[in-house]
């Protein structure tokens, strides 16, 4: 909460009006922030400020984006690789002011699963979506699909289906290349893959992708969104991968270039 409290000091001595969640008011303890239901909130806000780590900005980056807000993340986790602002240079939130930023558009995927009891659920993903072996389940043989053309037939632990947004999270450390984030693409990189000849692929943003899967009655595969565990898929069970027409829009008050990033994030030795 201290980097928080920082913030709400630095903007309030700026003339901004600010919002805050009701579950908050506590925390903070500052009576000149209004304090609300985040739907009645966020349509008053000219940008959103979120403070944490990537995990905390994915949790909040889909429903800023169904309102068409900008975003401005703090990093005080360890990453932060999608926060443009570290905790130790907040002092720069006055460039949100004077409008000494810049905005970057990054594409979501839109997952449409069909069930074999015939109920379709919908999710939307701005770093990846992931089929991967239930736990103590055996391998699957998965089947991916681009406009009813299979793609491949591959035996895998798990498929990962990011953007390039998430090109830096879990499919580069299952062997994907990074992608420049302004690159629209859709990318796929297999889990441990049963194959000498296994490879990332990247599809144009506009492609229509179907994955479905066999196995034994002792296999299971579910289906993560961003991280957070939202389905077991049975067999039968197809899901249906698209570009999403939704967009995040992250602000960067530094100017610091997505290579820059790399090399302080990925490349430079982590500090403990």
């Amino acid at each position: 909460m201290e980097y928080l409290r920082k913030a709400c000091d630095i903007l309030l001595k700026l003339d901004c009006t600010l919002f805050a969640e009701k579950i908050l008011e506590d925390k903070i303890g500052i009576k000149a922030v209004t304090y609300g239901n985040p739907k009645e909130l966020i349509p008053e806000c000219d940008y959103m400020v979120v403070i944490g780590g990537d995990g905390t900005i994915l949790k909040h980056a889909k429903t800023f984006a169904k309102y068409d807000k900008a975003i401005l993340g703090i990093n005080s986790g360890r990453l932060g690789f999608m926060a443009t602002l570290e905790h130790d240079e907040i002092e720069l939130l006055s460039r949100l002011v004077d409008g000494s930023f810049s905005v970057s558009k990054r594409m979501m995927l839109r997952a449409v699963a069909s069930l074999s009891g015939g109920e379709t659920k919908e999710f939307t993903a701005l770093n990846d979506i992931v089929f991967s072996k239930s736990n103590g389940c055996k391998i699957a043989d998965f089947v991916v699909s681009k406009n009813e053309n299979v793609v491949t037939s591959i035996r895998a632990d798990g498929l990962i289906f990011s953007t390039p947004t998430g090109a830096s999270a879990y499919s580069l450390s299952a062997g994907g290349p990074l992608i420049e984030p302004e690159l629209d693409c859709i990318e796929f990189t297999q889990i441990c893959p049963h194959s000498l000849f296994a490879r990332s692929m990247l599809f144009s943003p506009d492609s229509q992708l179907e994955i479905s899967y066999n196995a034994n009655s002792d296999a299971g595969v579910r289906l993560e969104v961003d991280g957070v565990n939202e389905l077991a898929l049975g067999v039968g069970d197809k899901v249906r991968i698209m570009r999403s027409e939704s967009v995040v829009k992250l602000i960067d008050i530094t100017g610091s270039s997505f290579h820059d990033t790399v090399n302080r994030k990925l490349v430079r030795p982590l500090k403990d």
